[in-house]
C-alpha cells in the first residue's frame, strides 16, 4: 500500500481556547482547554507518546499527529484505511496503526513518520498495543475474533491467537501479560505474551458488552466499562470482580490516573471519575461526574501530568430516512473536530 506522509504546517488552524465553565460538582478534575483541530474523518482510540508529548489520532482514512501541549498538527499519516488505533514501540523507534477496513497494520518510523511496512493481519483490526517484554505488537481483530501477533523488529506476523469472541480494547501489564475485553461474550481474556496463548477467561458480570479497559499497575487492578452503564474493578491475577459502579451512557473508553482514580469517557458528554485507592469494595465509588462534550467517548491519559485527552466533534442531525430504509447517521460538521483536555485540580 502506498503510504504518504504530509507534514501540515499551515493547512490546519489550531486554536487553544479555555472551555466553558462546568456545571458538574467539584471533584478531582476540571476541563482545562480544548484543541480546535479540524480536519476530516471519524475517530476512535487516541494514543499518547508520553516522552515526546505527541498525540496520535486516528481519523478514519488517515492518522493525525498532534503536539500534546498545543494541539498543533505535526504530521498526517495518509492511507491508513479504517484506522482505529496506534501502538508505539518507542524503544525501537516505530509506530503501528490498525487499519480496520484494509485488514492491515502499517509500521512507520516515529522520527519522520515514513512508512516501513504494510502487514496483512486478521479481519477488521481494532485495538492495538505493544508488549514490551517480548517486543511484539498485538492487533485485536474484531471480525475474525482473534489477535495477530507481530514481531516489532522484523514486522512479520508470528502467530494468530483465537479469542472466542469479538475483542475490544486491550492493555499490557508490562510483565508479559495482556488483557483484552471480549465484547460479545462479556468476558475478559488473559494472554501470555511469550507463549502467545490464552491463559484465562473471566466473566465480567455485571458489565455487559465491555469496551474500554484501564490498568492500575501498582495494585494490579483492571477497570472494564460496558454498554449497560457499569464499571467493574477486577483483580488482574485471579480475575475476580471486586466491585462495580454506575457510569454514564455511551461509554467507549477508560483510563487510570496513578493518583488513584479510574475514569470512564461517556458519549453522553461526561467523564465518570471513580475513587480506586482502596481494596475495600464500598470505597470504590463515583466521586465526580465531569461535563466534557457530547460524543467524547474515548480517552487517553498522560500518567506524568495526569492530563486526560478526549476527542470529539459537532454533528448535525441525521437526514430523514426514506420509506423502507434504515435511519441515517448524524453528519459531522466540517472543521469541528477537537480534543477536550481535562486536568487535575491542584492538590487533588
Amino acid at each position: 500500500m502506498n503510504f504518504a506522509v504530509m507534514i501540515c504546517l499551515l493547512q490546519t488552524s489550531v486554536i487553544t481556547q479555555p472551555a466553558p465553565a462546568q456545571a458538574a460538582a467539584a471533584g478531582p478534575y476540571h476541563v482545562e482547554t480544548r484543541f480546535e483541530v479540524g480536519g476530516e474523518g471519524w475517530w476512535d482510540y487516541v494514543t499518547l507518546d508520553s516522552s515526546g508529548q505527541r498525540l496520535f489520532v486516528p481519523r478514519g482514512t488517515h492518522t493525525m499527529v498532534l503536539d500534546a501541549h498545543s494541539g498543533k498538527t505535526l504530521a498526517d499519516l495518509a492511507e491508513t484505511d479504517g484506522v482505529h488505533g496506534v501502538a508505539l514501540a518507542e524503544g525501537l523507534g516505530k509506530g503501528f496503526t490498525s487499519n480496520g477496513r484494509a485488514g492491515t497494520v502499517t509500521a512507520f518510523d516515529l522520527s519522520n513518520y515514513k512508512p516501513l511496512a504494510t502487514i496483512k493481519v486478521g479481519q477488521n483490526p481494532d485495538s492495538i498495543l505493544f508488549e514490551p517484554t517480548t517486543k511484539r505488537v498485538f492487533a485485536f481483530n474484531g471480525r475474525s475474533k482473534d489477535a495477530s501477533v507481530i514481531d516489532a523488529a522484523t514486522q512479520a506476523v508470528v502467530e494468530t491467537i483465537p479469542l472466542g469472541g469479538k475483542p475490544e480494547f486491550g492493555v499490557a501489564d508490562g510483565k508479559g501479560k495482556i488483557f483484552v475485553n471480549i465484547e460479545d461474550t462479556s468476558e475478559l481474556v488473559k494472554i501470555d505474551a511469550a507463549s502467545m496463548k490464552v491463559e484465562a477467561r473471566w466473566n465480567l458480570a455485571p458489565v455487559q458488552e465491555p469496551s474500554g479497559l484501564a490498568f492500575d499497575a501498582a495494585r494490579r487492578r483492571l477497570f472494564s466499562v460496558g454498554s449497560n452503564q457499569k464499571m467493574v474493578e477486577v483483580d488482574a491475577d485471579s480475575g475476580k470482580v471486586l466491585a462495580s459502579v454506575d457510569i454514564g451512557k455511551g461509554v467507549d473508553g477508560a483510563c487510570f490516573d496513578p493518583a488513584g482514580f479510574a475514569c470512564a469517557s461517556n458519549g453522553d458528554g461526561t467523564l465518570t471519575v471513580v475513587s480506586a485507592k482502596s481494596d475495600k469494595p464500598d470505597e470504590f465509588k463515583v466521586v465526580q461526574t465531569l461535563d466534557t462534550a457530547a460524543r467524547a467517548r474515548t480517552c487517553v491519559i498522560d500518567p506524568a501530568s495526569r492530563r486526560i485527552f478526549l476527542p470529539t466533534a459537532e454533528f448535525d442531525p441525521a437526514p430523514p430516512a426514506k420509506k423502507g430504509e434504515r435511519p441515517g447517521r448524524p453528519v459531522m460538521k466540517p472543521g469541528t473536530f477537537k480534543i477536550i483536555v481535562v486536568s487535575p485540580e491542584s492538590g487533588r
